[in-house]
């Protein structure tokens, strides 16, 4: 393998910094705002848009917040989301770090917005521990389409069987199999090297 790709929510990031709840955990205390009228206006019939890049994020949220959350603006919203969904595995990225000192390009590949892509690479760093970041609002298609992975490849510039991946969700996992990814399916607690034994001789 000489190329890894790694997803990011589920995998390397999870929850909260402090606890690792999930992000909207107290949204409700917090912005005054209940998470389930959050998911039912915005993420169910905005988000398919936005993860692809048809729309972008603060305007699409800001129109929604108007009609369910009028106090709230957009950019309180997006800045806790953030902050709140950002707990780095700090064991895996020391394990991604040894891998990259020995020639495999490592490359994030996620389901992402725009915003988000860049709050990742430059407000947590991950910039300095990752080639590039492939990520669906720059695709235009998102996991566990085909077009995701037929164009990670492209980006990567190499055969997809020299591709290795880790993602948390199954489907995504299939997907990047049935494209000749050597792809395997990450789980809470796991290491890299059980994941993925390939790589156990570089560990």
């Amino acid at each position: 393998m000489t190329v890894l790709m790694v997803d990011v929510d589920g995998v390397l990031i999870h929850g909260r910094p402090a606890d690792g709840l999930p992000h909207f955990t107290y949204l409700e205390r917090d912005l005054g705002l209940r998470p389930d009228v959050l998911q039912q206006a915005f993420f169910q019939t905005c988000w398919g848009d936005i993860i692809i890049g048809r729309e972008p994020l603060e305007p699409r949220l800001a129109g929604v917040l108007a009609k369910i959350a009028p106090h709230l603006s957009a950019t309180v919203l997006i800045d806790y989301w953030f902050e709140n969904d950002s707990r780095l595995d700090h064991n895996l990225l020391a394990d991604l770090a040894r891998l990259r000192q020995r020639g495999v390009t490592l490359f994030l590949a996620t389901n992402q917005e725009h915003r988000r892509a860049r709050y990742l690479m430059e407000q947590l760093g991950l910039v300095e521990y990752f080639d590039d970041i492939i990520y669906s609002a720059a695709l235009g298609h998102s996991k566990p389409s085909p077009d995701f992975f037929r164009l990670a490849t492209e980006r990567a510039g190499v055969q997809p069987q020299e591709i290795a991946f880790i993602d948390d969700m199954a489907a995504n996992i299939e997907a990047a199999r049935q494209f000749g990814w050597n792809a395997a399916q990450w789980t809470a607690g796991a290491t890299l090297t059980g994941t993925l034994p390939v790589f156990a001789k570089w560990a």
